[in-house]
């Protein structure tokens, strides 16, 4: 069971990840808060917007996300929500977003998998977030 944060989800759904990144993850079981169905749409509208990708790469994109295996955990977890707000406070953090991708891998006692070099370096003492090569 991995928990997935919309960096790495934005990427694959371009299929802009390495095949390692994506063997590994097709192992597991895929899991996010229900954030995530709003942050990567938003991503990807964002990119297209700023003609970053084409139009067609987006709705494609789009296409590919909502058709595709990351399970929303089938009950918010009550605690998320203060889970998230602590770990923003400890973390240093303005905003919970973040938070709320650290928050449900530690409440399922699982890793979370980011292209977040920045959410990467700052909670890599807990032990909880990886990238993709370290999932190998």
């Amino acid at each position: 069971m991995l928990v997935l944060d919309a960096s790495i989800v934005v990427e694959l759904t371009l299929d802009r990840v390495g095949t390692g990144a994506t063997d590994a993850l097709g192992q597991e079981e895929l899991l996010a808060p229900p954030l995530l169905w709003s942050e990567v749409p938003s991503a990807l509208h964002e990119l297209a917007f700023r003609e970053e990708i084409s139009r067609t790469l987006a709705d494609r994109a789009l296409k590919r996300f909502l058709a595709g295996d990351i399970h929303v955990n089938e009950r918010r977890p009550q605690e998320l929500t203060r889970i998230a707000w602590q770990l923003a406070d400890e973390l240093g953090w303005a905003k919970t977003y973040d938070a709320e991708y650290v928050a449900l891998t530690k409440i399922l006692g699982c890793r979370l998998v980011t292209l977040d070099m920045r959410l990467w370096r700052g909670t890599k003492h807990l032990g909880l977030v990886v990238i993709p090569e370290e999932l190998a």
